[in-house]
C-alpha cells in the first residue's frame, strides 16, 4: 500500500510540473521588473566610469544600455563587473546584458550571443617614446601587457605569437607596468590607449604604434538562449542608427569636442561570423 501511494503522489507532481506554464522569456521577465540589469566595467572611459562632479556612472557604454532600457520602457540598474566576470555574469542570469568593452570572437560567441556591432575599435600597441618599437613585426617577441581576460589579450597571444603575454587588472595596471619597464607594449583598444597619451607625464613620454593589431568588433552580450530579446535588442540599435541616435552617442564622447576628435568609420550592423 505504501509504494501504491508513493508513486500516486509521484504521479500527481509530474502531473503538476507538466502542467505548470513554461518560464516567460526575457523580454516579459524584464517587463515584469521594470528594470534592465545591465552590466558594465565601470572603469573604462569614456564607456562608463564615474563622472568626478556628479559622482555617477557615464559613458559610451552606459547611454547605450539607458537607449536599450528607455526603447523597453524600462528603466535602467548598472552593475559594476571586471573584464573576466562578464560571461559568467551573464550566464549566471545576474545581468540581462552587457555593455562592457565586449570584443567579438567565435570562441565568445559559443558562450554568449551578441548584438550588432555599435563600436568598433582598432587594437592597437602603445610604447615607451624611447624604444624604438615602432611596428607591430618589432614588438613580435618582446613582453607584451593587456587585461586579464578580454580579447585583446586572447588575440596577441595568437598574433603576436614570439611574445610573451602578461595579463594585468585593467588597463591602468598594464600601463604602470609598462612605464616601469616590466613590459614593453601594452595592447588595447586605441580609445584606452589614447587616453592613457594624454595623461602621459612629459617625463615619461609614450607612443602609439599606428598600425593595429586587429580590428574588433563590440556588440551588447546577452544569454544564447533568449533570440527574441536579441533580436529586439538589435531593432533598437538599428533604429538609432537609421534616425541618427547612434551618430550623435559617438559625437558626444568621441567627436571633434572630446579630448579623442575622432571620427566615426563604422555603421551599426551584423558582426561577420
Amino acid at each position: 500500500m505504501k509504494s501504491k501511494i508513493t508513486a500516486s503522489v509521484c504521479l500527481s507532481l509530474a502531473a503538476l510540473v507538466s502542467s505548470a506554464p513554461a518560464h516567460a522569456d526575457q523580454l516579459a521577465d524584464i517587463a515584469a521588473r521594470g528594470t534592465l540589469v545591465c552590466g558594465t566595467l565601470g572603469t573604462s572611459q569614456p564607456f562608463s566610469f564615474q563622472d568626478a562632479a556628479t559622482r555617477t556612472l557615464v559613458g559610451y557604454d552606459v547611454d547605450v544600455c539607458k537607449l536599450v532600457a528607455d526603447k523597453l520602457g524600462v528603466g535602467v540598474e548598472y552593475k559594476l563587473l571586471s573584464v573576466a566576470a562578464r560571461v559568467p555574469e551573464l550566464n549566471e542570469s545576474r545581468v540581462d546584458i552587457l555593455a562592457a568593452n565586449l570584443g567579438h570572437s567565435p570562441a565568445r560567441a559559443e558562450q554568449i550571443a551578441f548584438s550588432h556591432a555599435y563600436y568598433v575599435s582598432p587594437q592597437k600597441l602603445l610604447v615607451r617614446e624611447d624604444s624604438g618599437l615602432e611596428t607591430v613585426e618589432q614588438v613580435n617577441g618582446r613582453r607584451v601587457g593587456a587585461t586579464k581576460g578580454s580579447s585583446s589579450e586572447r588575440e596577441v597571444k595568437r598574433i603576436l605569437d614570439k611574445s610573451s603575454v602578461i595579463g594585468y587588472a585593467d588597463s591602468s595596471a598594464t600601463y604602470l607596468a609598462l612605464q616601469q619597464k616590466k613590459i614593453d607594449a601594452q595592447v588595447a583598444s586605441e580609445l584606452v590607449l589614447v587616453r592613457l597619451l594624454l595623461q602621459s607625464p612629459p617625463t615619461a613620454p609614450v607612443a602609439i604604434v599606428r598600425e593595429p593589431v586587429f580590428m574588433e568588433y563590440w556588440g551588447l552580450g546577452m544569454r544564447k538562449d533568449e533570440p527574441a530579446f536579441v533580436a529586439r535588442v538589435n531593432e533598437i540599435l538599428d533604429e538609432a542608427e537609421q534616425d541618427g541616435t547612434a551618430a550623435a552617442l559617438f559625437e558626444k564622447w568621441f567627436g571633434a569636442e572630446t579630448p579623442y576628435k575622432l571620427e566615426r568609420s563604422f555603421k551599426i550592423a551584423p558582426i561577420a561570423e
